[in-house]
């Protein structure tokens, strides 16, 4: 598989964005987005597709630690949906329980803190999610 790989970690506030080619595997932080609303959002979503030209996106997939959703989950299946809708471009859904923990650890280690690591945390579980993604074993 080639290509460009864009993931989002999906919050009503924020939305972390992270990226990495197929060829290499490897997810890097890219940016966060945020806005007044859905379309203001989907709008700088829309101009990181244009900049990076993704053949795939993935959405991180929340639930609670025993797997059941709620409702964070039905919220981040329709920005799926709509990420699908609007650009055509396959979505992959991704289990990202623990990946803001692990984001807030590697963030802690490299020592970030304040308002830096509020903007930082979401690209680094949204990079999480696509190493995740990464690290799946082809269907």
């Amino acid at each position: 598989m080639s290509g460009y790989v864009l993931a989002f970690d999906f919050g009503e506030v924020r939305i972390g964005v992270a990226g990495g080619s197929m060829e290499l595997g490897i997810a890097t932080p890219l940016a966060t987005v945020t806005g007044a609303g859905n379309d203001e959002k989907f709008a700088a979503i829309g101009k990181l597709i244009q900049e990076w030209q993704p053949t795939q996106l993935v959405v991180g997939l929340p639930s609670h630690l025993d797997g059941t959703e709620h409702e964070l989950s039905r919220l981040s299946r329709t920005f799926a949906n709509r990420l699908n809708g609007r650009f055509g471009l396959p979505v992959a859904l991704v289990d990202e329980r623990l990946t803001s923990v692990e984001a807030d650890s590697l963030l802690s280690e490299a020592q970030t803190f304040g308002k830096k690591r509020k903007a930082a945390l979401d690209q680094v579980a949204a990079m999480r999610i696509l190493q995740c993604w990464f690290d799946q074993p082809a269907s």
